[in-house]
């Protein structure tokens, strides 16, 4: 006989599973504005699920205010955003190819 513990245990895993692989899928978008200033940019983009946000243009901090001086407007991207002291910043990001 099973443990009724074992079985909860089992869904929260696999919980925890799907929310990991929410949190590590990267994002496409395009580069719409650069405020260098504010350390923000302007993205068109896809679906962020593990921010439960729909396909939209938004501005985003970024946790690398280098990236800034690489990339243009116009610029089609891959990302990842998550919420750093309460607001939406892009985590990691590159130019596709």
């Amino acid at each position: 006989m099973k443990h009724p513990q074992t079985r909860t245990l089992g869904a929260l895993l696999l919980g925890l599973g799907v929310s990991w692989a929410a949190w590590a899928q990267p994002v496409d978008g395009e580069v719409k504005k650069i405020d260098a200033d504010a350390g923000k940019i302007t993205l068109r983009h896809g679906e962020i699920k593990n921010l439960d946000i729909p396909a939209m243009q938004m501005s985003f901090r970024v946790s690398n205010p280098a990236w800034l001086k690489a990339l243009q407007v116009g610029d089609k991207v891959t990302f990842q955003a998550d919420k750093v002291n309460g607001q939406f910043t892009v985590t990691a990001i590159e130019v596709r190819k």
